[in-house]
């Protein structure tokens, strides 16, 4: 099902490279992204889109990050339905040390509202696409499904402040580790691009096994 040239050449590459990392994922991590893709997988089959909100506290940076690597990775692989979305239990803004780690992969992100103190990100990782718009949200912000989707709640934090998500068909706690926590010392980019690689090779496993 690869088709994946339209990407830009720095993502497409570091896509493949991720690839290769799937080993690196623990056996019990990788059963557990396959409930995700098993969701996926069903909904192929009834004829029916998936729709993903990952979800985590202030929609700063796991949520957009799990988001964005779901759409590439479903870009990569031609799966045209599945739609992403992301949200957080409080609307805070798309932390722009995220941003700049997508920058570093080949990401073209501009900027709408630079003054906002939740200014609209618009992310292409292809020329032809419409850019995705990263902005900060609740999980139940109008632009996300209220209705069966795949509640995706990417901290503890949030998995705790929500054991209930309204509307959602399938519900899949998968926490990973905050790069915050690395905010202004000197290991901060190199904590940023290793999240951002984990959550992309993760996401890409998900998709990778969807045969349809």
């Amino acid at each position: 099902m690869k088709n994946h040239n339209h990407l830009f050449k720095n993502i497409d590459t570091f896509c493949k490279r991720l690839e290769q990392e799937f080993d690196l994922i623990p056996e019990k991590r990788q059963s557990t992204l396959l409930q995700l893709k098993n969701y996926i997988q069903q909904k192929y089959k009834i004829g029916e889109t998936s729709k993903i909100n990952v979800i985590c506290t202030h929609n700063s940076r796991r949520s957009h990050i799990g988001q964005i690597w779901l759409a590439v990775a479903a870009d990569y692989y031609n799966f045209p339905q599945i739609q992403t979305f992301s949200g957080g239990t409080e609307a805070t803004a798309f932390n722009n040390r995220v941003v700049h780690a997508f920058q570093r992969l080949g990401f073209v992100i501009s900027t709408e509202n630079n003054s906002s103190n939740n200014p609209i990100y618009k992310v292409k990782w292809t020329e032809a696409m419409k850019p995705y718009q990263a902005f900060s949200k609740k999980y139940s912000h109008s632009t996300n499904p209220t209705t069966n989707f795949a509640a995706i709640l990417v901290c503890s934090e949030a998995d705790e402040a929500c054991p209930t998500v309204l509307g959602c068909d399938f519900r899949l706690a998968l926490p990973f580790d905050d790069p915050k926590q690395f905010d202004d010392t000197e290991q901060e980019v190199d904590k940023y691009d290793e999240r951002l690689r984990q959550i992309g090779r993760e996401m890409m496993y998900v998709l990778s096994n969807i045969s349809i």
